[in-house]
């Protein structure tokens, strides 16, 4: 079930309303859409009975937001109710995109949602970005954009806006990279490199994938601790809905946790980093195998065919992800601990170890751990669903679009 707004933004100029009406019509208008995207196809009346306004009032929010290509009246509701049919609403399937993009060390995305929260359109380039400088990665990113872009278009949307998520620590601004590691980026402003027609935000690949994992996943809790891997190994904690961002918006940079101090050298210019140990490349070379294409496969179909030395290396992850996780779990006390991204595809080898070193070195009840249905696509799609949420939670920045 979506949840309700919690944000508002600043007023758009030019309104003749004062800030107190036209706050509440924007909080009014935000309540109307989370009810019909969460719960419907729903009539006037029935909004009006679960956000406690009149009947008149709604719709009133309502025609704004069809003629704003919102919503949009499915006809009338099915046979069987009492009193006169209304007209069933419905979320807009040819309103806003959200286009959501990611950075990976080895790849770019992009993809595009619509409000009924529907892929409409979805790009891969696979290629290392490792070591190279922000511009010609960005304009191969903004290519991959454009394309999309032009795809959804093609079938009556329109985009809202672009998330881009990376695998790195990003500034308040929510446009630069401050570092990121695995990229060799440092101080690298993605808002002059990507397409100024969009409204963007830029946010750390773990962040958007505990999004996803709070919006899209089945029966997922208000608060837990996301930890996800590709090359490297980041964490998101969620408190009652919300993430923790911290002061400089730098919270869950788990994989630079060191689990043995006097460890291997990290990129991050720490010592024995629990990426070390946990991330793709640690495992890879402990387990002997040579970097490919699917390395997440690889591993876990040798894995499952008995492979000892695989086996091995992921008992070994498993165990520093423990270690590394006991700290955040008896420092936050969340209900759970979900692993995502390249973790999901390995959880099977890596749980045992984990569990163990959770159950051993936790101070109260142990931390249940789940595994994520997103797997690798959580990022990219919890970047392009935060694009429809900011336009749920308030749609009056789309108001004057159709």
């Amino acid at each position: 079930m979506t949840a309700p707004p919690h944000e508002t933004h600043p007023a758009r100029p030019g309104r003749a309303l004062p800030d107190t009406q036209q706050g509440m019509r924007r909080r009014n208008l935000a309540r109307v859409m989370h009810t019909v995207s969460a719960e419907g196809p729903l009539s006037r009346a029935a909004v009006a009975s679960r956000i406690g306004l009149t009947r008149a009032a709604v719709s009133t929010l309502v025609d704004e937001l069809i003629r704003s290509g919102l919503l949009e009246e499915l006809g009338p509701e099915r046979p069987g109710r009492v009193g006169r049919p209304g007209s069933a609403l419905a979320v807009s399937a040819h309103g806003p995109a959200g286009i959501g993009a990611e950075v990976g060390v080895d790849h770019l995305a992009v993809c595009a949602v619509d409000l009924r929260g529907r892929v409409r359109s979805r790009v891969v380039r696979y290629g290392s970005n490792r070591g190279r400088s922000p511009e010609p990665v960005l304009e191969q990113l903004t290519g991959l954009v454009r394309q999309v872009v032009a795809e959804v278009e093609a079938e009556g949307l329109w985009p809202a806006g672009l998330a881009v998520a990376v695998p790195g620590l990003v500034a308040r601004d929510a446009r630069t990279v401050v570092r990121a590691p695995n990229l060799d980026w440092h101080d690298a402003d993605l808002g002059a490199l990507l397409p100024g027609d969009l409204p963007l935000t830029v946010a750390n690949e773990a962040n958007f994938g505990a999004l996803a994992e709070l919006w899209l996943g089945d029966g997922t809790p208000r608060d837990f601790l996301h930890v996800s891997a590709e090359i490297g190994i980041g964490a998101a904690v969620v408190v009652d809905g919300r993430l923790l961002r911290g002061t400089r918006g730098f919270a869950g940079e788990l994989g630079h946790v060191p689990v043995r101090p006097d460890g291997p050298e990290c990129a991050c210019g720490g010592r024995g980093c629990l990426e070390q140990y946990a991330g793709e490349k640690a495992v890879l070379r402990a387990a002997g195998v040579e970097p490919g294409e699917d390395r997440v496969g690889l591993l876990a179909g040798r894995a499952a065919e008995g492979d000892e030395a695989v086996r091995r290396a992921l008992h070994e992850a498993g165990t520093a992800l423990g270690i590394a996780l006991t700290g955040a779990v008896n420092l936050l006390d969340p209900e759970s601990v979900v692993l995502g991204g390249a973790l999901a595809g390995l959880a099977p080898w890596l749980l045992p170890s984990l569990r163990d070193e959770l159950a051993r070195r936790t101070a109260g009840p142990v931390c249940p751990v789940s595994v994520s249905d997103l797997g690798p696509q959580g990022p990219l799609l919890g970047a392009a669903h935060s694009v429809m949420r900011a336009v749920l939670d308030d749609p009056t920045v789309v108001a004057e679009r159709a």
